[in-house]
């Protein structure tokens, strides 16, 4: 992004931090995601690869970096990196190791093997479930460094009493995510990030876990004019676990630099740290540029050149991703893929009910509706469900034949989704029967006969009084009445007003 032009104060407005930037402010986000690759091994030597190991027990002389030591590529990793890239429709290429150079205790060596300018993966892109496409700049190998834990004064390396470094993570492989900046809002960055954690999740490469650091994220935020086309001075947000810390560095960060312009400062390009606990971002470092990093090209590794046989086969060996799992939801149910009941049935891979309800060919819409709601409501409450397709799938039909009301399939749902069973013997046992054909319509005449001044006023337009008969009708019926429909003849009893 480009430096910044200067401002009059008086055109900014600065934005609250629960909002966001308003008063003609544009938020700009690209995103910056490491994930760890499920590798048995390291990236460059045989130490296991596995989160929670007693510290500094998972090391060689490679990842510790020892005089003489050498590096040796892990196949299986590239495989993971191709798979990534594959999935995020990046163009597949031959690619460079480099050497990363910084100068920290948690990369033993003082370089981190990186890619650079050639990178495996390059120029892709992400749809999210709104539809709209992300870019996706670059997804790179590169090693891991180590961790480290800065003991006392809130855990900041500034305050800390002293510090502990675990080199367990050291050479773990990573595969790093750069998108373009085509976010424009802390929802934006969310759903990002979650589509591409289901699709890390999917292609089988990593467990896509951010509680135990196997996917992190870095987010460089800047503000613009709307309408504006040119990137002004960005802050790179490190040290978010969870996509809630995600949201809230996100709009904190617009919020204080649209309140700088404002008040006729600039924004300094810097690195900044998310305190979760004060929900603010503070300043860290100056943000390093390439030329600091001094890359030049690993010494010890090859050019790393993927067979276009390797490839195809990789590509062909990837599983439905959730876009095309979002699409054909979509098309079973008649729905646009963009309809967040498709998005929540794929996120939860509640998508298989739908597609059984397809192919018996019910109502798909219906079907969609009770499981991205009860069945999705019921598995957030319980953390399981137990729920054959089958058993599903005869539900909805109860209901489209009208042998269960709305309300009384959604009961029935419940039992299924906790324990199992057959919708039919549930539903005899909770006393749910289909009414006797015209018993729905007598039974709404003999209420509105036992009412007569309620229904001169309903007749009259008080619709208020819609839910005084539909309650009678419901009692009238044991509970047992279709409500809807009965809403629906007590409108045409009354006729048009």
């Amino acid at each position: 992004m480009s430096q910044q032009s200067p401002l009059n104060a008086s055109s900014a407005t600065p934005g609250a931090t629960g909002a966001g930037p308003t008063g003609g402010w544009e938020t700009v986000i690209g995103l910056e995601v490491h994930c760890e690759l499920r590798t048995e091994t390291k990236l460059f030597c045989g130490c296991r690869n596995a989160f929670g190991d007693e510290p500094n027990t998972n090391v060689c002389p490679v990842c510790l970096g020892l005089p003489g030591s050498l590096p040796v590529l892990n196949k299986q990793a590239v495989e993971y990196a191709i798979r990534i890239g594959t999935a995020l429709h990046c163009r597949v290429q031959p690619s460079i190791f480099h050497r990363k150079n910084y100068f920290y205790p948690d990369m033993p060596k003082d370089f981190q093997i990186s890619q650079y300018d050639v990178p495996i993966n390059a120029d892709g892109w992400l749809e999210l479930p709104s539809g709209k496409r992300i870019g996706i700049v670059r997804a790179h190998m590169e090693e891991d460094t180590g961790k480290t834990t800065h003991v006392g004064g809130g855990g900041r390396i500034h305050q800390a009493a002293h510090s502990l470094v675990d080199y367990n993570r050291a050479g773990v492989p990573l595969v790093e995510i750069v998108s373009e900046p085509d976010m424009r809002s802390a929802e934006e960055a969310r759903d990002y990030v979650e589509e591409l954690r289901a699709i890390l999740v999917a292609t089988g490469a990593s467990d896509g876990k951010m509680e135990e650091g196997s996917l992190r994220v870095d987010c460089n935020v800047s503000v613009r004019p709307e309408g504006s086309t040119t990137f002004w001075t960005r802050c790179e947000i490190k040290n978010m676990n969870s996509l809630r810390s995600l949201g809230r560095a996100i709009v904190y960060e617009a919020a204080r630099q649209v309140e700088l312009l404002a008040g006729g400062d600039r924004v300094v390009q810097e690195t900044r740290h998310w305190d979760e606990a004060d929900g603010s971002t503070h300043s860290m470092r100056s943000k390093e540029e390439a030329f600091d990093y001094r890359y030049f090209p690993e010494p010890d590794l090859v050019t790393l050149k993927p067979s276009e046989e390797w490839v195809d086969a990789v590509k062909a060996s990837l599983p439905v991703l959730p876009a095309e799992r979002r699409a054909r939801v979509a098309a079973a149910a008649g729905v646009p893929s963009s309809s967040e009941a498709v998005a929540t049935v794929v996120r939860l891979d509640l998508d298989h009910l739908v597609a059984a309800a397809a192919a018996a060919m019910v109502d798909g819409r219906l079907a969609l509706r009770r499981v991205a709601n009860e069945v999705a409501g019921e598995l957030a409450d319980a953390g399981s469900y137990d729920l054959d397709p089958e058993a599903f799938v005869g539900l909805v039909q109860m209901e489209e034949r009208g042998d269960l009301t709305s309300a009384q399939a959604r009961t029935v749902l419940k039992a299924l989704v906790a324990h199992g069973g057959d919708p039919a013997v549930i539903a005899a046992g909770l006393g749910f029967r289909a009414l006797a054909a015209g018993a729905l319509a007598e039974a709404l005449d003999q209420v509105i006969a036992a009412n007569p001044r309620e229904w001169v006023r309903y007749s009259e337009g008080d619709d208020k009084l819609t839910g005084f008969f539909i309650g009678k009708v419901k009692a009238a019926t044991g509970g047992n009445a279709d409500l809807r429909h009965a809403t629906e003849l007590l409108r045409q009893r009354r006729g048009p007003h």
